[in-house]
């Protein structure tokens, strides 16, 4: 197997996290890491904020991004199957087990199946990916991913022409996931992407960060990352992939329509009813940062919604 759990890696075999952070910053200085991991140098760094609607703002691009600490990323999570307090997942996850793990592929494709997440991963490569990560509460991070592109798998699915849409839904197991015995959201949790969306080469299938396995709160053994929207359309422990013709529903969307859309793309011109999204509070940092258009990714996926009402399709 690829990857350890966790109380199997030992101490002398993870890389110090300032070591890991010096050594992206010398491969993208000597122009060696590419566009995808390059997400460390790309943002643009306001310094960041105590989250009040009136703190000081910073401008944008003004120096490279660091990586949050492995605490932070750890500790300060939206999980609702494991409680809606930012420390819940941390503080009910220990339960869960991520291992052995399924993930059923159906739908439009031509191999369709349970795939053990083993063999899931085992024909990929593991990429290392540091992604901003910009959640609709206007806080944000910097995470080193590791993962698979989404697209990469896709492929190995085989899907029909006809599917033009991803439909992604995370376990159901309210036994070991104390948020899903009540009913905050309709579970289990289910999220969607236009196929181009879906392989685009930003699109990642994340199954670890600071080059550990994905902890529980974080959404063991394998979740999606999005980076140019919010993060709720990142679902985590994944056990379902459908290739549909027809635009999924997503919970967000089916709980608050007027409030979650489907296509949830970082858009600091367009408000959430009850606060600004035009700043963000970047966790471990002072004052308020300017939130970017797709944050920060316009390069890349803008021209996926050319004519299309950023407004209207929120």
């Amino acid at each position: 197997m690829w990857i350890k759990r966790p109380d199997d890696v030992k101490s002398s075999e993870i890389t110090d996290e300032k070591l890991y952070i010096s050594r992206r910053r010398f491969l993208a200085a000597a122009g060696i890491l590419g566009a995808s991991g390059a997400g460390l140098l790309a943002c643009n760094t306001d310094a960041r904020g105590s989250g009040s609607a009136d703190g000081e703002v910073a401008a944008a691009g003004q120096e490279p991004e660091k990586p949050n600490t492995y605490e932070q990323i750890t500790s300060y999570n939206n999980f609702y199957e494991f409680g809606t307090d930012k420390e819940d997942p941390k503080q009910n996850s220990a339960g869960f087990h991520p291992q052995p793990w399924t993930v059923h592929v159906e739908g439009l494709c031509k191999k369709p199946g349970d795939y053990h997440f083993e063999d899931l991963i085992k024909p990929h490569k593991i990429v290392d990916r540091t992604y901003r990560l910009r959640c609709v509460e206007a806080w944000s991070m910097v995470i080193p991913w590791e993962g698979i592109p989404l697209a990469e798998m896709i492929k190995r699915f085989e899907p029909q022409p006809s599917a033009k849409f991803v439909a992604f839904t995370t376990v159901l197991r309210p036994d070991e996931m104390p948020g899903q015995r009540r009913p905050i959201l309709p579970w289990p949790y289910v999220e969607g992407l236009r196929m181009d969306e879906a392989t685009n080469d930003l699109t990642l299938m994340a199954t670890g960060l600071y080059g550990k396995p994905l902890p529980n709160q974080d959404g063991a053994p394998i979740r999606l990352i999005v980076p140019w929207k919010y993060g709720f359309k990142g679902i985590k422990s994944i056990v379902k992939i459908a290739f549909v013709d027809k635009q999924p529903a997503t919970t967000w969307n089916i709980a608050a329509p007027d409030e979650y859309g489907f296509y949830a793309n970082v858009n600091p011109e367009v408000d959430h009813p009850r606060w600004s999204q035009a700043t963000e509070r970047r966790i471990g940092e002072f004052r308020r940062r300017q939130t970017l258009m797709f944050n920060g990714y316009g390069d890349k996926v803008a021209s996926m919604y050319a004519g299309m009402d950023l407004r209207k399709n929120y």
